[in-house]
């Protein structure tokens, strides 16, 4: 299955950065690229546990949802994603906020698996762990720019 671990640096406190990572209207702002749109569940401000959202996007030249749902929280050190309906067989999200000197570290580390047995996997080798991890890099700039400027307060005020 394959794994993907992804550190950032945001000179922000881990309680800013922990909202953040949860609001709705933050994430459409960092892939617009993709057209993300949340179209069910918690569609707007930030989302908590036991909640979920249905995000439909392009993604690979193709219209696709998904709906994840927050199973585990413990505030602001940490939160999970897990997919329920959507194109993979398994998707699992888990963002860590650790507070170090001068900010917090945000820790990603996620988990999927996709359909179609070995043409799948070759599929993952070749392209599809490496679109994913630059869609959390672009997600974790934004995050981080919002952070780390007066931005935030926009969406957290």
């Amino acid at each position: 299955m394959p794994k993907i671990h992804l550190t950032t640096f945001i000179a922000a406190p881990p309680e800013r950065v922990f909202d953040l990572t949860r609001n709705i209207g933050l994430h459409k702002i960092s892939l617009k690229n993709t057209n993300e749109e949340a179209i069910a569940g918690v569609t707007s401000g930030p989302i908590g546990l036991d909640e979920t959202v249905t995000w439909r996007a392009r993604h690979i030249g193709k219209n696709r949802t998904m709906q994840v749902k927050i199973t585990k929280m413990e505030s602001p050190k940490s939160f999970t994603d897990e997919q329920l309906k959507g194109d993979f067989v398994y998707f699992r999200h888990e963002h860590h906020f650790k507070p170090i000197e001068n900010g917090t570290l945000m820790i990603d580390m996620l988990e999927f698996k996709t359909p179609y047995g070995v043409i799948g996997s070759i599929f993952n080798r070749l392209y599809l762990t490496g679109y994913l991890e630059k869609f959390l890099v672009q997600r974790n700039l934004v995050v981080k720019q919002y952070a780390e400027t007066e931005k935030w307060r926009a969406l957290l005020m």
